[in-house]
């Protein structure tokens, strides 16, 4: 299983040791956050991974929670 930011990175080809080196995050929580769907992902986390794939972080945020929905 994937999750929604492994999609991206797989979309783009990122290379995600460079991504866990520009960000200072570990090869394993890059892992984790392309992999588990249940890891949760930090605010900071999503902003460093957007500025190192090139990404806007706006736009990351909105693909990478689409799913969610607030209650009624």
């Amino acid at each position: 299983m994937m999750t929604r930011l492994g999609e991206i990175f797989q979309k783009k080809s990122v290379n995600k040791a460079e991504v866990a080196r520009k960000t200072r995050l570990s090869d394993a929580r890059i892992g984790q956050l392309t992999k588990n769907p249940k890891t949760k992902l930090t605010a900071a986390e999503l902003y460093l991974i957007a500025k190192a794939i090139d990404e806007d972080p706006c736009k990351l945020l909105e693909y990478v929670c689409q799913d969610l929905e607030l209650g009624k």
